[in-house]
Parts: structure tokens; C-alpha cells; sequence
């Protein structure tokens, strides 16, 4: 059985709560799970202490159990200092768009051209 530690949301529309949970992989996401190790809150400030609580006791037992962290669950461990930070490689993501390029080059050959007459006249 392939194990996963992640979360189960909760919560009404735009009100988001999720449960952190070690649940069988194949299950949905907000069904069965076999137990409930904690909370987050996304709607607390980033600094709140009850943001994120876990049972850290019984996500290391799952851990040495074979369980696998989904991303967001990783991210949390590794801010808690109970993982190594891991190296996320954003390939394709971060870089800008086809169009986005364009624009950029076109508005590169303005700023190029309006400076140039600009250059002109300070050395005269």
C-alpha cells in the first residue's frame, strides 16, 4: 500500500482548512485517511503560530512507515527543520511567455531608439 502525507481540505467556499493527513494514496483527496496529524490554516498570517500544527511524533512514524510528503506537506516539514531543504528546480514556469517576450523586446527597441536622439544632443 503506497502512503502519502498530505492534505484533506475543509472549510467553506473561499474559506479554506485543511486537515494534514496519512492516508492511502489511492483514496480521494477529502476521503478516507487512516489518521489525522494536523492542521494548517491558510487564511492566518504567515507568521501565526497556528498556521501549520502537527503531531510531529506520528508524521515521523508514518515518515519511518514509508509514507511520502506531498509537496506542500514537504515544504511545511522542511520549515519545521524535521527535513532537509530540498532543491525545486522552476524549469519553465518562472520564465516569461512567447508574447510576453516580444513586448519586452519591442519596448527595449523604443527605450534604445528614444535614447539614442537624447545621446545625440548631450554631446553637442
Amino acid at each position: 500500500m503506497s502512503m502519502k502525507i498530505r492534505l484533506a481540505r475543509g472549510g467553506s467556499k473561499k474559506r479554506p482548512h485543511y486537515a494534514i493527513v496519512a492516508t492511502d494514496s489511492r483514496m480521494p483527496r477529502d476521503g478516507r485517511f487512516l489518521e489525522k496529524l494536523g492542521t494548517y490554516n491558510p487564511m492566518l498570517p504567515k507568521g501565526d503560530e497556528n498556521r501549520v500544527k502537527m503531531n510531529m511524533e506520528r508524521v515521523q512514524y508514518w515518515l519511518g512507515q514509508g509514507a511520502q510528503p506531498t509537496d506542500r506537506v514537504a515544504r511545511f516539514l522542511e520549515a519545521s527543520g524535521d527535513r532537509p531543504k530540498a532543491e525545486r528546480a522552476n524549469l519553465k514556469a518562472g520564465a516569461p511567455g512567447k508574447k510576453a517576450q516580444e513586448r519586452a523586446a519591442e519596448k527595449a527597441k523604443k527605450a534604445e531608439a528614444a535614447a539614442a536622439p537624447a545621446e545625440a544632443a548631450a554631446e553637442e
